[in-house]
């Protein structure tokens, strides 16, 4: 009996010690449904005053401790995935929800000027710099202090307007080179939002490129980069709306509900029937040229959105998110493949959906 009291602690203990301790694995879980058009202010053009039902879905993220990870085999539409998983090589956990927040305002971004364009209005877009998307740790853009989300628009004297400049304006130079980066620093809340102020001067020295960068790509770049910052950009672009638009994404971040807001702008903007009456579910990428991009976690948002009650879920037909779709087997949910905002809106009038005719009349003066 007495070797029974001894083992009854320690293995108590031991599971405590089990169920408090972190693995380096995240649960992917599903999470809601929610309807867009709630989140949408628009001011400036006239809208139509009743909204179909247009959802985005989300999914869940969590860390796993050792007693969530063995759950977690046991339960059904549920992914596990490592911490490298989330970020690409080289860069640190710790920027993860910066961007996920980046690739929200970007996707709003996206989703406003192509919604504007479906319906007929001209949206001019002005080049405005480069813009981090990551930032590689250790580099010598980390140790200068460049965020996730800041915009450079200048190296030294010359001004910076795209990703390739920058590259271009770093390519060839020698390893130790200091720099003078100008830059609107950005500031991201708690909730998301990202706002920029005046261009700061950062002072940085090049670094010798690593022996597996890949191959920017960009025009008149060629040959290995003899330096590097150590950063990923993208374009920044500025465009030019006929109305205000605000969408309250607070806390969520990640570019997937791109597609489901410009749907949800194009259902406001315009009369009728967006949707037939249907209740539908959207998850995607967009840009502002209308072009739908591969997300995640898409076997888990088929869950959420079969529980809200949606009959269709319109999913992009690219990076194994259709089959992702299926997999879940939800009754009753009708998963459509698309790859194009005009895919989407011709497969809305097939289901009954009116075809978009603006309330307001587009201007091309603006």
């Amino acid at each position: 009996m007495s070797k029974f009291y001894v083992i009854v602690p320690i293995v108590v203990g031991l599971l405590i010690v089990l169920g408090t301790r972190n693995t380096n694995d995240y649960l992917i879980s599903p999470g809601n449904a929610t309807p867009v058009a709630p989140l949408v202010k628009i001011h400036g053009v006239a809208t139509n005053p009743t909204h179909d039902e247009i959802m985005l879905a989300d999914v869940y993220e969590q860390q796993l401790n050792y007693f969530g990870w063995i759950k977690a085999h046991f339960q059904s539409h549920v992914q596990i995935i490592t911490a490298s998983q989330l970020v690409e090589p080289g860069i640190p956990l710790d920027e993860l929800l910066s961007q996920g927040f980046l690739q929200m305002s970007d996707a709003k971004q996206a989703a406003e000027t192509a919604a504007f364009r479906a319906v007929g209005w001209s949206v001019p877009a002005t080049r405005t710099g480069t813009v981090v998307t990551a930032v590689v740790a250790p580099s010598p853009a980390r140790s200068a202090g460049v965020h996730v989300g800041d915009e450079i628009v200048g190296v030294n004297n010359t001004t910076i307007r795209s990703g390739c400049q920058l590259i271009a304006s770093v390519h060839s130079l020698a390893p130790g080179t200091a720099l003078t980066l100008h830059v609107h620093a950005v500031k991201i809340s708690n909730s998301g939002v990202l706002t920029y102020g005046a261009s700061i001067i950062v002072k940085v020295a090049t670094a010798k490129a690593p022996a597996n960068v890949a191959s920017s790509g960009c025009p008149g770049v060629t040959g290995v980069d003899r330096s590097y910052l150590g950063v990923a950009v993208e374009d920044g672009f500025s465009y030019k709306l006929p109305a205000t638009v605000s969408i309250n994404t607070a806390s969520i971040g990640g570019p997937s509900a791109g597609l489901a807001m410009t749907l949800t702008l194009i259902n406001e903007l315009t009369r009728g029937s967006l949707t037939g009456h249907h209740v539908i579910a959207v998850t995607g990428t967009i840009d502002a040229q209308g072009n739908v991009g591969p997300v995640g976690g898409v076997e888990q948002k088929a869950v959420a959105v079969a529980r809200a009650g949606a009959s269709y879920f319109f999913v992009p037909d690219s990076g194994g998110d259709v089959a992702a779709a299926r997999d879940a087997r939800q009754t009753g949910l009708k998963i459509i493949p698309v790859t194009t905002l005009q895919q989407v809106l011709s497969e809305l009038r097939s289901l009954g959906g009116a075809k978009p005719q603006p309330v307001t009349k587009p201007s091309s003066a603006l």
